[in-house]
């Protein structure tokens, strides 16, 4: 019998935990035999932890009260629209047959746009959850070629990226991230403790000015972020408040000397 070829659709299934058994061995046997695609599996397995640790403190919260109302009250007005559309179902068909063309333009132009609501705090956050954990690969390049590093970073983001000094946490070093709209910089640095820090760095389009520091947090993380000169940063850590917020300084006045 010819070996039924692994999709896409079964490695991402592998990933979530979602293949069906009869085909585990083989799909097994697929990346067994491909170190590099097997080493690409195993980076989604990381980040799927990751973002499930990041977000595990919600998981088990109840509904807000008001977003219960909310959708009660949704499906009330389900109700009655429902009922308005079935009387009016006669005249639409009408409408149709004499104008489908346009009757469908139409409702192309009146379908709500589908935008991330995922801000930079947020994207940020992830990457940190995601590869400050890293043992042994938790950069692409170590702190000893950041000169390549930084031009590297520079030319694929489009405009002079810096990897700024942080007291107490010397840099480990950066990677290139795929972000919503191109191309994401990612700066490590370690504490001699251990503990890591990631500045997040991105375009903004059309952003020339600039923004306060705006603070978030995400499960264990915090983040500083803010926009200077069409760029964003957001500066990431498992610190307080107000430690995170210095190293923020830092970080913004030696970018804007």
């Amino acid at each position: 019998m010819d070996e039924i070829p692994v999709t896409g659709a079964e490695l991402q299934a592998y990933v979530d935990g979602q293949l069906p058994e009869a085909r585990r061995a083989d799909v097994e046997a697929y990346l067994a035999a491909r170190p590099e695609e097997a080493s690409r599996i195993a980076a989604y397995g990381s980040q799927r932890e990751a973002l499930r640790d990041l977000y595990a403190e919600v998981l088990d919260e109840p509904l807000p009260e008001r977003l219960v109302h909310a959708a009660e009250g949704a499906r009330s007005a389900a109700r009655t629209r429902m009922l308005r559309w079935g009387v009016a179902a006669g005249c639409a068909m009408v409408g149709l047959a004499v104008g489908g063309t346009v009757g469908w333009q139409l409702h192309a132009w009146n379908l709500p746009t589908v935008r991330s609501t995922a801000g930079i705090a947020r994207q940020a956050a992830i990457a940190h959850a995601t590869y400050s954990p890293e043992v042994r690969h938790p950069v692409e390049v170590g702190a000893d070629q950041e000169a390549h590093l930084v031009a590297w970073l520079s030319k694929r983001l489009g405009g002079s990226v810096r990897a700024p000094r942080l007291a107490g946490f010397p840099l480990v070093g950066g990677r290139l991230l795929p972000g919503e709209s191109g191309p994401v910089a990612q700066f490590m640095y370690q504490h001699e403790s251990g503990r890591r820090l990631t500045l997040y760095v991105r375009n903004e389009p059309g952003a020339s000015g600039e923004t306060a520091f705006r603070y978030a947090r995400e499960g264990k993380i915090g983040v500083f972020y803010w926009i200077d000169r069409g760029f964003g940063y957001a500066l990431s850590g498992e610190l307080e408040r107000e430690d995170l917020y210095a190293v923020a300084s830092q970080v913004y006045r030696q970018l804007n000397p």
